[in-house]
């Protein structure tokens, strides 16, 4: 059998719709599939890279090394305002711990005091009555 160019082959008109129509399902089906293993391809690398900065997260985030959100900024400031009120707050209440005795001692000076100030009224008024 010899092919050439100018070699004729009688095909009924059927059969060569029916060639054509599978060949262009079939390359179809090829460029499909090719489409959705792109897409896989894709989207495992899109994951590797995902677990990857997950992992970087994971790891870096609870030493700090990636920074703070705004929130703990915000709470770190508000802590640190609040030790420096409860050191102010310390101080004042150490200075005023000797007042109670200073206070009861001051009562006890009064009392005295009071006492004494009796005595010199009584004498006072007896000097009193005794010249006129």
């Amino acid at each position: 059998m010899k092919v050439s160019e100018n070699t004729n082959i009688q095909l009924p008109l059927r059969n060569l719709i029916s060639i054509i129509i599978a060949v262009a399902v079939a390359v179809w089906a090829y460029f499909g599939i090719i489409e959705r293993l792109n897409t896989i391809e894709t989207n495992g690398k899109l994951m590797i890279t995902d677990v990857d900065e997950n992992t970087e997260f994971r790891i870096k985030w609870p030493r700090g090394e990636m920074g703070s959100l705004p929130a703990d900024s915000e709470q770190y400031l508000l802590i640190e305002n609040t030790l420096v009120e409860v050191e102010k707050l310390t101080k004042r209440v150490d200075g005023m711990m000797n007042n109670k005795v200073n206070i009861e001692r001051l009562i006890k000076d009064v009392d005295k005091l009071s006492t004494q100030l009796e005595v010199l009224k009584d004498k006072v008024r007896l000097n009193g009555n005794g010249t006129h």
